[in-house]
């Protein structure tokens, strides 16, 4: 450790040269993770910056992330300031943004052991069938015309997420466009944040309206949710004890949830409805967006790659042996598929910077490191680094086989798409398992062209930020029966 008087001899990282007032912000342009990239290649792969009043640790490498994340993880724990998110996520009372505390502890817990455990995982095998059956049958209508995948791939995973969280689907435009709204909010960039006495700007632009709007309409439509789960809860109790009979229910989210906030809570952790709300919206905004862009850009990279693809339906054929769909007892034989999966998320890295904040200050490589300094970790420049990864550019599933002991926990510093730690994302069995039921289903039925003959070799691959990385355009693809040998 070191004191905070003795600022002038502290050995600080490296900087790009700023202005005054703005700092590093007139160097920085969209997509962030690449222009951030560009400077570190520059100035290396651990960087300060200045954005604004706010002190911004770069790390684009996998030893500086190591140290952040295992070695000093205590020091890393809070999110810090995250400006609109908090105000949409009930002042950061969800698992993603809340501080590290008993609060948090308590709710990991909650949603660790309630929510996302193997059981329960396991026990939504009927909605995640149900629903891929439903999107098969809507491509198979569609066999011989252009379809928009990204649609029909937004679709599936919102469905699933839907019964799962809610108890049934929500297909209406009002909560679509909700969520679309929350999308386009979060990757907005408020002046305020960084510049404090610049707050002003963000009012002028109507980003506080804005973002007030979306959070009231997203609150109103929770709460509806919410009353209509407790009286279909209690209708269905009431008839159960009047016809003697017991009925083994689908336990959703929901009902985990509302039966959690009548238990009474101890210490700093008490369930109430906020927290209720905020969890759920972690589903949609954190959950079901990083699978679906997952999905996009696997989907994308094997129609681009035909030998990959060829590869990957010879091992589904091969394990599915004429079943009419792939199921969960399917997916651990299905290592090709795992190792696609893989290489899409190195190569596209949903969330490309994993947001954190010092605590305390302390020593990252020789370098002293402030407390209250905002740190990005660059996901998406670890999957780029030439000194990791041979041909980093290539789309080679075939380097996961190699090194079969890189996993989605955070153990390897060089992979780790779901964050790694303490504040890893608790998801991943549930990610993984529909996002691989749903690909090895769709490719066990169906070959997959480019509208008008158009060669694959020119599918489009640019990116755009939302929540998580998108692609720029939809995916349109036209399917026909697949051909199996």
């Amino acid at each position: 450790m070191f004191s905070s008087s003795s600022g002038r001899h502290k050995n600080v990282p490296p900087s790009p040269w700023k202005l005054p007032f703005i700092g590093n912000f007139h160097q920085l342009y969209a997509p962030y993770h690449r222009s951030l990239w560009n400077l570190a290649k520059k100035h290396g792969p651990l960087m300060l910056l200045h954005l604004g009043s706010v002190p911004v640790l770069v790390v684009s490498s996998m030893e500086p992330a190591r140290e952040i994340m295992k070695t000093n993880e205590f020091a890393f724990l809070n999110r810090g300031e995250i400006g609109i998110l908090k105000k949409l996520s009930y002042n950061g009372k969800d698992l993603a943004l809340a501080d590290y505390g008993e609060y948090w502890r308590q709710l990991k817990s909650l949603v660790v052991l309630h929510l996302l455990s193997n059981k329960t995982v396991q026990s939504f095998q009927k909605v995640r069938e149900e629903e891929i059956s439903i999107m098969i049958d809507n491509i198979s209508d569609s066999c011989g015309l252009v379809v928009d995948f990204t649609e029909l791939l937004l679709s599936v995973v919102n469905n699933v997420v839907c019964r799962v969280t809610l108890g049934k689907k929500y297909t209406d435009k009002r909560f679509l466009k909700l969520v679309e709204d929350f999308k386009k909010l979060v990757v907005l960039f408020t002046v305020g944040q960084y510049i404090p006495c610049l707050a002003w700007v963000d009012r002028i632009r109507g980003l506080n309206v804005r973002t007030q709007k979306v959070a009231k309409e997203f609150d109103e439509f929770l709460e509806g949710v919410i009353e209509e789960r407790l009286n279909s809860n209690k209708e269905e109790s009431a008839r159960m004890h009047q016809n003697g009979v017991m009925v083994d229910q689908a336990k959703y989210f929901i009902d985990t949830l509302l039966e959690k906030q009548k238990e009474e809570g101890g210490g700093n952790f008490y369930m109430d409805r906020d927290t209720i709300k905020a969890t759920i919206l972690d589903m949609f905004s954190g959950v079901a967006d990083t699978m679906f862009t997952t999905l996009e850009w696997a989907l994308s990279e094997l129609v681009k790659n035909p030998l990959v693809m060829k590869k990957l339906q010879n091992e589904v054929n091969t394990i599915a042996q004429g079943k009419p769909q792939i199921s969960d007892e399917d997916l651990g034989k299905l290592e090709y598929l795992k190792a696609v999966f893989k290489e899409t998320m190195r190569l596209h890295a949903p969330a490309p910077l994993v947001v954190r904040a010092s605590s305390q200050d302390v020593k990252i490589m020789g370098y002293d490191i402030k407390a209250k300094t905002r740190v990005f970790i660059n996901l998406w420049a670890l999957g780029q680094d030439h000194e990791i990864w041979k041909d980093p550019k290539e789309f080679r599933p075939e380097r996961f086989l190699d090194s079969p002991y890189f996993d989605y926990k955070g153990n390897h510093h060089e992979f780790i798409p779901f964050g790694g730690g303490r504040r890893g994302c608790p998801g991943i069995n549930f990610a993984n398992t529909l996002m691989e039921l749903v690909l090895a289903n769709m490719i066990y039925k169906f070959d997959f062209n480019l509208p008008g003959g158009e060669k694959r070799e020119n599918l489009d691959m640019t990116d755009r930020i939302a929540l998580t990385v998108h692609r720029k355009n939809h995916l349109l693809l036209v399917a026909g029966p697949h051909s199996k040998p």
